[in-house]
């Protein structure tokens, strides 16, 4: 009963004009950060940090949570109508969200999306409100083994996406790999992979490669062959843009499980909605009845991951309240900022500033139902995109690349190499090699072998470490099933043959 009293008082501090002000102005800045490649709710808060500091900390804490909401959701409509993730963890999204807009259901797929985050981002909320402290002593169990137990398993989930052709699939993985060690090393302080290029030293960034492989890609494959790549059709009825009867039976339990384990997901420090979308679509083909109509369009393959990736943006958010500890780098930037206005994350934060905690957790309740209106409203304005003819659509899709990447750094080399990789892609798209599991190696791989490093440190370089613990020996014990499994019925067909 206190916990439904605290959360009461939280609702009187979020719906004052202020905090609804602040929730609508970051979940709209959010979106708009999500649709533009580049730019990131992290680097958003950042830029908006100096901007906050005549702001009390509950209102400045609500906007950052609305802006880490909407960026969520944000890169999944350039993933779904343009084929270009503009976050890490919708480049899962593109895979069935673009061939249902390429089949003109863009509008359902957006639609499905919008609510299955406001539906998974509210259990995430009812989570967090009710079981965070136990949540975050759970979370303190893993370390540098369990994390690299846990991303060896997605990793084998990444292969196991690719469906048909896994050879391919491992291949792209392993390229992913590779491009993640390219930099500084993180021990020696040496350069690896840079081929003299300076820029190079901090390593090959997300967005040029999934600019590159994703949208500028498309729009190399419509130029050259309209049949090979076609374009997306829009349809604006009412019928046409809300998703179907047929499209809720078919999402409901994926939106579920989805918000469930991007949840729990999330709240690890260090895995993010990334690893949290991926897991979900991954679990969501093992369990579906058709897992051959994933890649092709099916709905389920967009609630999913989009659920997840929701509920995860809730779940990072326990650490970082609860213990202090950032889960993201999103996260990281609001704990900047809740020191620079005075407020430590802690355990004690709950008892010494209680109107803010309940305030900004209130205030999730309250952005997640922004969102959605907010979405559902503006569905048939993104699917119009759609029709604008091609002449004007594909430089424009360029234009967006183009910015997008050069606004990372402000420098014309992410460029160059966004159009390096829209070549890589081209040639894997010919020859038949996906592009997703590339772009998640390289998103997954640093913090792969930041575990693993830290972990050989820990045991004076003794790989018994990942085996011994209990944790990370029953998910490296759970990754070798998966790889095995696929593998039985093939040896069952060869021994009845003979």
């Amino acid at each position: 009963m206190d916990t439904l009293r605290l959360l009461a008082d939280g609702f009187g501090v979020a719906l004052q004009p202020i905090s609804l002000f602040g929730a609508a102005v970051g979940v709209l800045v959010g979106q708009l950060i999500g649709v533009l490649p580049g730019i990131g709710p992290a680097a958003a808060i950042a830029i908006l940090l100096p901007l906050v500091s005549g702001l009390d900390a509950t209102t400045a804490m609500i906007m950052f949570v609305g802006i880490y909401y909407g960026a969520m959701y944000g890169g999944t409509i350039t993933s779904v109508l343009l084929r270009i993730p503009g976050e890490s963890s919708s480049v899962i999204t593109t895979i069935d969200g673009y061939e249902m807009a390429v089949q003109g259901r863009g509008g359902p797929a957006l639609g499905i999306a919008a609510i299955g985050s406001f539906i998974a981002g509210t259990l995430g909320v009812v989570a967090f409100t009710f079981l965070a402290p136990s949540l975050a002593r759970v979370a303190l169990a893993f370390g540098p083994p369990e994390y690299a137990g846990l991303l060896v398993l997605s990793f084998s989930l990444i292969v196991y996406l690719t469906g048909r052709n896994r050879a391919k699939g491992a291949v792209a993985t392993l390229l992913g790999l590779w491009l993640s060690v390219v930099g500084v090393d993180l021990i020696s302080g040496l350069p690896r992979f840079t081929f003299g290029q300076m820029k190079l030293l901090s390593g090959i960034e997300f967005v040029p490669v999934a600019v590159g492989l994703f949208g500028l890609t498309e729009i190399l494959l419509s130029a050259h062959d309209e049949k090979t790549a076609p374009m997306v059709r829009a349809d604006l009825s009412l019928r046409g843009v809300l998703p179907t009867a047929a499209d809720w039976v078919a999402s409901r339990w994926a939106i579920v499980r989805g918000g469930l384990i991007g949840f729990f997901v999330g709240i690890l420090p260090g895995a993010g909605a990334t690893a949290a979308s991926m897991i979900a679509y991954a679990a969501e083909k093992r369990v579906s009845r058709h897992p051959e109509r994933f890649g092709k369009g099916a709905i389920e393959g967009v609630a999913a991951p989009e659920a997840a990736n929701n509920s995860a943006a809730v779940g990072a958010m326990v650490p970082l309240m609860t213990l202090g500890i950032p889960g993201s780098a999103t996260t990281a930037i609001m704990l900047g900022g809740l020191l620079m206005l005075g407020l430590r994350p802690g355990p004690l934060l709950f008892q010494q500033h209680p109107q803010f905690v309940w305030g900004v957790i209130a205030s999730m309740y309250v952005s997640n139902i922004l969102l959605v209106i907010l979405n559902m409203a503006a569905i048939p304005a993104f699917v119009a995109v759609l029709r604008v003819t091609r002449a004007v659509l594909l430089p424009s899709i360029v234009a967006l690349a183009v910015v997008g990447v050069f606004s990372l750094e402000n420098h014309v080399f992410e460029v160059w190499l966004a159009l390096l990789f829209a070549g890589i892609g081209y040639i894997m798209h010919r020859l038949d090699y996906p592009p997703a599991p590339l772009v998640l190696a390289l998103v997954l791989g640093n913090i792969l072998e930041e575990s693993v490093r830290q972990s050989l440190l820990i045991s004076h370089g003794n790989l018994a470490i990942f085996v011994t613990r209990p944790l990370s020996g029953a998910l490296l014990a759970l990754t070798a099933l998966l790889i095995v499994l696929p593998l039985l019925p093939r040896r069952k067909g060869a021994a009845r043959q003979q």
